[in-house]
């Protein structure tokens, strides 16, 4: 029964990880997978595999794919507008020493990215600057990989995260204080490893530790007061602008001046009225998140009670899935992208093809996150991901917990998303917890939650998006995938091996 609970697992990493199918193919192909073994060999009735592949339809488009569409179309709108230029002209503006400028870019804006669009830009966008600047490919494509393993779970908004708490009935403010206790010490480390990269050896440290420790504790501070007060929404978005602003603020006060280090690049200053316009759609994605959120209840109280709950899973005792329909996040970044691309001088025409364009290019994710979602509800609802949790304990006993991150590794370097890896194993680890005694459920699925970000450094899709991008400055970068998984590779495995001490020895003091 162990066996044929993990096919449609088994199915997923031999069709995207060998056997290269594209997700929106291979997907479905698992969806069908699980729905057949629920109903004769889980002995799910049939109509209860259909409503809760629809349950799962229903939460892979609200709120799930809008937020996606909303990121990727605010995204898009800033880089239509030409704003994306202007700020790319900022963040050079800083310093010419590169290990200052790859932890801004990659470390500081490419956390910003994934805080607000997530799905691949924060490795492509900063990897594809660092390249513009003269910065070599590969240490820029790696030294992005490793930026990008801690905020991935506060992506878009905070999809990974949220959508978990979702799918396991977890309270998203534990759920996220956890997942940062977790991840605070690669928060620290994550820069060193950085400016390592970009210099070539541990020497590279010298003259910037400074700046390069305070850059760590400026995302894990407020990262962990936002998330134990405001939830996943915006625990990286918000500590990202005080990553640029302290890096900003250090780097005038404190010039460094090491001939190695320094590049020869021409800087364009930004004029303060330009910054502001050109940053408008994320500076109303910021306060429109945060009017709405629980810290304003005047406003969130009367936007969260318009919703509907609809009685879809039509098992006995079965919870009715509610539609958020205004207080929610893709809506809010939405509307910010609409009255700020107007602001940035774009018509509604302009704006509403850009929406429609941006639909039109990610129909096949819709495809790949609805059918994931789809299997993650019939493996739970049939009882498969119970059988599969009940067999790892047996195999690993109390000392589960250490492999936990393992999990949301393996399913992100199959999927390529922090999301998806949370669906298909967030259940998992709730489930296995509930068979280790004093084990605690939300202290596990939070590890899956920190252990999908470290798999995305290896994942063959993120890799793949940094040369897409980067292949437009540099083209020689086509074809060194297996080049950068391999030295990406020692970095992973040191990241999961500290994860899972973390979330073993962790639990004993939460």
């Amino acid at each position: 029964m162990v066996f044929l609970a993990l096919l449609p697992i088994i199915w997923l990493v031999i069709g995207l990880g060998f056997l290269k199918i594209p997700g929106y193919k291979a997907c479905p192909i698992a969806a069908v997978i699980a729905a057949v073994i629920a109903v004769y060999a889980f002995d799910m009735p049939a109509l209860n595999a259909g409503t809760a592949a629809l349950e799962g339809v229903a939460l892979a488009v609200w709120p799930i794919l809008l937020v996606i569409v909303a990121a990727i179309f605010a995204y898009n709108l800033t880089v239509y507008t030409k704003s994306m230029d202007v700020i790319k002209q900022m963040l050079t503006t800083v310093s010419n020493d590169k290990r200052i400028l790859a932890v801004l870019i990659g470390w500081g804006f490419g956390a910003f990215m994934e805080g607000m669009a997530g799905f691949g830009t924060a490795v492509a966008i900063p990897a594809s600057i660092l390249v513009g600047l003269g910065f070599n490919p590969i240490r820029s494509i790696l030294a992005c990989l490793i930026a990008n393993t801690v905020p991935t779970t506060f992506g878009s908004i905070g999809i990974p995260t949220t959508t978990l708490a979702a799918l396991t009935d977890l309270d998203p403010i534990q759920l996220a204080t956890y997942i940062t206790t977790q991840l605070g010490l690669l928060d620290i480390l994550c820069p060193f490893f950085m400016v390592i990269v970009i210099g070539g050896s541990v020497r590279a440290l010298k003259g910037v530790f400074f700046v390069t420790l305070l850059a760590g504790l400026a995302l894990v501070v407020p990262e962990y007061l936002i998330s134990a007060t405001l939830g996943p929404e915006l625990a990286v978005m918000l500590p990202s602008i005080i990553i640029m602003g302290v890096i900003i603020i250090y780097s005038k006060i404190f010039k460094t001046n090491d001939p190695e280090y320094a590049m020869d690049i021409q800087t364009q200053p930004v004029s303060f009225s330009a910054g502001v316009k050109a940053a408008m759609i994320f500076i109303l994605i910021f306060v429109f998140l945060i009017i709405t959120s629980k810290l304003v209840p005047v406003i969130n109280g009367p936007l969260s009670s318009i919703k509907t709950s609809v009685q879809i899973y039509s098992a006995v005792g079965a919870k009715p899935y509610t539609f958020v329909w205004i207080a929610t996040p893709g809506i809010m970044i939405i509307l910010a992208a609409i009255l700020g691309g107007k602001y940035q001088g774009a018509s509604f025409g302009e704006i509403f093809g850009k929406f429609s364009e941006t639909m039109k290019n990610l129909r096949y994710t819709f495809l790949t996150i609805i059918t994931v979602v789809i299997t993650a509800k019939l493996m739970a609802y049939s009882g498969m991901t119970g059988s599969i949790a009940k067999a790892l304990v047996a195999a690993t006993g109390t000392a589960y917990p250490a492999f936990a991150p393992v999990a949301g590794a393996l399913g992100a370097f199959i999927t390529g998303s922090g999301t998806n890896s949370n669906v298909l194993f967030g259940l998992l680890q709730t489930a296995a917890a509930a068979d280790i005694p004093g084990a605690s459920p939300i202290w596990l699925a939070a590890a899956n939650s920190a252990g999908a970000g470290i798999g995305k450094m290896l994942s063959p899709q993120s890799i793949a998006i940094a040369i897409g991008a980067v292949g437009v400055v540099d083209k020689d970068i086509y074809g060194k995938e297996s080049e950068i998984m391999k030295v990406a590779l020692p970095y992973l495995i040191a990241f999961i091996i500290l994860a899972g001490l973390i979330t073993y020895f962790g639990q004993m003091l939460i």
